[in-house]
């Protein structure tokens, strides 16, 4: 069995946290034929708890704590150094040292990099096999926030994003695989750095399918007569934020005119005080982290992922498929996923549109929103299985 270094920006979650389940899957997947030896920080108290469920995954590992607020202090350095702040967000010397001596201790050629602000630490490793799971194109991200935010921030933004995929591009042209999370994600990268396409490629993300099953038995932890509709994400997110506020604003509003039990649940880990905000308007629960997202998701009546502001899959969304939960979504949280709009998930683009789109779901016959869960699920569970997406690592890894 090889050794095989794994470098992740964040301590990858065992399956019931959404936000870190793909790196999680990649590490399981790589555990099961590599002595893996892993580096990834800590950046929330409450993620110390998952250390030795990581740790009994690998052969040899190195948790570095990060505190947010430092770490974007730090960053600002970069501005002055012409360097994307999210390289100098994740600089950690002890970290360096921990990679260089697992390196020498173990003569690992074969590195795999989750996100791209942890390549620098590969930048010496240039004779081994190295391939990155971007996800993202994190660069592309950033514009987008630049053309959401005014001055300063939008000056901070596009310095990111010119400064991030000039790196992007850097990494790609030096890695043998550079890998995204879906089609539309790997060929918008190609067309930013067209010197490496032929080493572009991508695998979706899936869904522990058994995990999330509509045929658990969950109480309800809705209040007896509230329909609920709900929103699953992480809430210091920007985008995932971005989409609360504007649904609060624009649409739940009117939906709840139409029926006074109608409710709108916000359910996630680390809300922003512009999210706990949202929790004073009638009818708006923010519920921060849950021991378990899936009753939230079976017991509401819709699933929404309004996103204006999306990169990538949205777990958030195959989840509640997967869940047989009607699901609605923007036009950009649908970007990657292979799902049949009107059949197995419904499509809304601006407040209108939501508004119609959700009253017309939530007054169907049960019947005819249960056949919509049904064929979402079946979709998830014929094109979302994480062994079968995770199938093209190894190759990537070992072709020479």
């Amino acid at each position: 069995m090889q050794d095989l270094l794994l470098l992740i920006h964040r301590i990858p979650y065992p399956p019931n946290k959404g936000d870190k389940i793909r790196s999680y899957h990649l590490l399981k997947h790589l555990a099961r034929d590599y002595r893996v030896h892993l580096a990834t920080f800590v950046d929330d108290a409450d993620d110390w708890q998952h250390v030795p469920a990581v740790e009994a995954l690998c052969a040899s590992s190195h948790f570095a704590p990060l505190d947010p607020l430092r770490a974007r202090v730090r960053s600002l350095g970069a501005l002055v150094k012409n360097r994307s702040l999210s390289l100098d967000y994740y600089q950690d010397a002890g970290m360096a040292r921990w990679v260089d001596q697992a390196v020498a201790t173990h003569k690992i050629d074969r590195v795999m990099v989750f996100s791209s602000p942890m390549a620098q630490y590969a930048d010496k490793l240039g004779d081994a096999r190295r391939v990155i799971d971007f996800c993202d194109v994190d660069s592309d991200k950033w514009r987008q926030y630049a053309e959401k935010k005014s001055p300063p921030m939008s000056w901070l933004y596009r310095h990111e994003a010119r400064q991030l995929l000039r790196y992007e591009r850097q990494v790609a042209s030096q890695y043998d695989a550079s890998l995204f999370v879906s089609a539309p994600e790997a060929e918008l990268f190609r067309k930013l750095a067209p010197e490496s396409v032929a080493r572009i490629g991508h695998f979706s993300n899936g869904v522990d399918t058994e995990y999330f099953s509509p045929e658990h038995a969950f109480a309800s932890p809705y209040a007896a007569g509230e329909r609920a509709l709900v929103f699953t994400g992480a809430m210091d997110y920007w985008p995932n934020v971005d989409a609360v506020q504007w649904f609060c604003d624009e649409v739940f509003p009117a939906l709840r005119a139409q029926d006074p039990a109608l409710a709108f649940y916000i359910v996630g880990s680390r809300p922003n005080a512009q999210v706990q905000a949202l929790g004073a308007l009638p009818g708006v629960t923010v519920t921060g982290t849950v021991p378990d997202v899936r009753p939230y998701i079976r017991h509401g009546c819709v699933a929404v992922a309004p996103l204006r502001i999306a990169r990538g899959i949205q777990n958030k969304v195959l989840e509640a498929m997967a869940m047989a939960t009607p699901t609605v979504v923007s036009p950009q949280a649908l970007e990657g996923i292979d799902a049949a709009p009107g059949s197995e998930l419904a499509v809304a683009d601006g407040a209108p549109a939501w508004i119609e789109t959700v009253g017309a779901l939530l007054a169907r016959q049960h019947e005819q929103n249960a056949s919509m869960g049904r064929a979402a699920r079946a979709r998830v569970e014929q094109h979302y299985s994480w062994p079968s997406n995770l199938a093209c690592i190894e190759e990537r890894l070992e072709c020479t």
